[in-house]
């Protein structure tokens, strides 16, 4: 579903990205590890065209992305849950929710069945629908980007730190509907500092560092990898 070929990104004279060759089977998850600053979140960026490439390629379903602009890749089904969440603070949980299907609804279409499934699986955004999204907890907030980004009906899902800021229980709990997602069969591309979370909704990964792809392997062999286990794993 995704290529990504020889890609490389820079700012100004800074590389952040260097020559990263990578892809996505459609109904595959695939974790994208590495430290903080190792180039993760510009990667998921540039796929979602908010980040300019110096070389390289990238096609999606077998079609170059380059021409297309930012939003024309959320129409043809790519969508993102941002690092931080960047919650819409004025709007509640639901009118979060709806604005994203702008990129999809034609006018008197319905997205009732859209947001009954994002419903389904965050029970907890149901709850508080009507409560604007500031007033959210961090999981909560979290698990409204993710539902936000399944608004526009994405056929690749990128998830750029889904734990980043949570305690442990509630990045667990974000990842259990993260699995849930996954079960669905949507293709998932998900960056994380947490080893542990991602590797285990994960049928393969890479391991990233600065701006390199130095591992790759199934989820079973980067977990058992002496490098990953003790640069990420803490053992």
């Amino acid at each position: 579903m995704l290529r990504v070929e020889d890609l490389t990104v820079a700012y100004g004279d800074i590389v952040a990205l260097h020559g990263v060759t990578l892809d996505v089977a459609a109904g595959e998850t695939v974790a994208l590890i590495g430290a903080n600053g190792a180039g993760k979140t510009t990667l998921l960026q540039t796929i979602s065209g908010l980040i300019k490439v110096r070389s390289g390629r990238m096609d999606f379903n077998g079609a170059p992305l380059a021409p297309l602009t930012s939003a024309h890749r959320v129409r043809s089904g790519i969508a993102q849950a941002p690092e931080g969440r960047r919650i819409f603070p004025g709007l509640s949980v639901e009118e979060n929710l709806v604005v994203a299907t702008s990129s999809w609804r034609r006018m008197g279409a319905s997205y009732g069945d859209d947001l009954a499934q994002v419903f389904d699986l965050f029970p907890r955004l149901k709850e508080r629908r009507r409560q604007l999204g500031w007033s959210l907890s961090g999981g909560e907030q979290q698990m409204l980007a993710i539902g936000r980004a399944l608004m526009s009906r994405p056929k690749l899902l990128l998830l750029d730190e889904p734990s980043l800021g949570l305690a442990p229980r509630l990045a667990e709990e974000v990842y259990d509907r993260v699995g849930r997602i996954r079960e669905t069969g949507l293709t998932i591309l998900v960056v994380e500092q947490n080893t542990v979370l991602a590797l285990a909704v994960a049928n393969r990964g890479y391991v990233l560092e600065t701006g390199r792809v130095v591992l790759a392997g199934s989820a079973d062999e980067l977990r058992r990898s002496e490098r990953v286990r003790e640069a990420y794993l803490g053992r």
